[in-house]
């Protein structure tokens, strides 16, 4: 798989990367952990070299499994993880990202990933309790001390990229970016361009809705996080269906997959933007992988963005509770 830059750091992976959290967390019961490391195995074989995890997926299995997975092949191979989360036993209770929680649980999550440094080392939401300049400061004395490579934010706004920045340069934001969320355009690529700091899209598959095998009719497993989301409501999903029909059109049209076009205009977006779609099916990872090879036309690419332009799209993000973490 070619590669792409994380900004101005220098930092290479393969232009696709792979969101690990569904294996442990959020979309149903985990996998089975042979089948989940089977399948990041395989994702290495396809040409990925990029995995992303976080403390509080599982909580804390994911970063097992993920380091666990990837010991044989440690040397080719950049995990990003997050910190951010205060925990009561395996259960999360709000944001913590003072310094010293940030040492303490960046401890274990070496520990868990079986490493001596961690990649890329996220803050995984903004904690407006901690001036950002003090999170920024922690993780610079912990990549003085080579325990952390590269400083990254995750749904973090212009404000809190640029003095997080001044302290200790980011490699990379990742927030949620796809057709169906576009709101990082208006100021946030902007930014990155500016400063030089890479993008990390999660969810660039619309958590699964972008890929037309998800309708007004499908039901989710009771832990399933989109039950509690907004925009996977029966009506907003039947809403949004204008997007998906948008897709499978292009996709018809060009021997892809929905999924394959979604990606693939988000990767014509920015050469520093490398998706991380998640998936628990080899052949859904195998099918995401190829999208890295696809170069749409300037014709297609217009086509799928003003078309784009015209759906209203229903449904907030998330539920109150969790709007709050989001850094605007």
């Amino acid at each position: 798989m070619n590669t792409r830059t994380l900004g101005a750091s220098g930092l290479q992976v393969s232009a696709l990367g792979l969101g690990c959290m569904g294996l442990s967390h959020g979309y149903g019961p985990p996998v089975d952990p042979q089948d989940g490391i089977a399948l990041i195995r395989d994702a290495v074989d396809a040409g990925i070299t990029f995995f992303d995890t976080a403390q509080i997926y599982g909580p804390f299995t994911n970063e097992e499994l993920v380091g666990q997975a990837l010991a044989p092949v440690r040397g080719q191979v950049v995990i990003a993880t997050k910190f951010g989360f205060s925990f009561d036993g395996s259960r999360s209770t709000g944001l913590d990202s003072r310094p010293q929680h940030i040492r303490a649980t960046v401890e274990d999550s070496l520990r868990r990933l079986n490493v001596d440094s961690i990649d890329l080392l996220y803050q995984h939401r903004v904690d407006p309790a901690v001036p950002i300049e003090d999170v920024a400061g922690a993780v610079k004395d912990l990549i003085t001390a080579g325990k952390v490579k590269h400083f990254g934010l995750s749904e973090a706004g212009v404000d809190t990229i640029r003095r997080a920045h001044a302290v200790q340069p980011v490699t990379a934001l990742q927030s949620e970016y796809s057709l169906w969320w576009r709101e990082p355009e208006a100021e946030i690529l902007p930014t990155l361009a500016e400063l030089g700091i890479g993008f990390v899209p999660f969810s660039p598959l619309g958590k699964g809705f972008l890929t037309g095998a998800i309708d007004s009719s499908t039901s989710f497993a009771d832990s399933d996080l989109r039950n509690t989301l907004p925009r996977f409501t029966e009506q907003a999903r039947l809403a949004n269906q204008a997007l998906v029909d948008l897709l499978s059109t292009i996709a018809a049209r060009t021997g892809l997959t929905p999924a394959q076009v979604a990606l693939a205009w988000l990767l014509a977006q920015q050469p520093w933007i490398v998706p991380i779609p998640g998936t628990t099916k080899t052949h859904r990872m195998r099918e995401n992988t190829a999208a890295a090879d696809v170069e749409l036309t300037a014709a297609d690419l217009q086509e799928i963005t003003a078309a784009a332009d015209r759906v209203d799209v229903h449904g907030e993000r998330y539920p109150e509770h969790m709007q709050r973490w989001i850094d605007r």
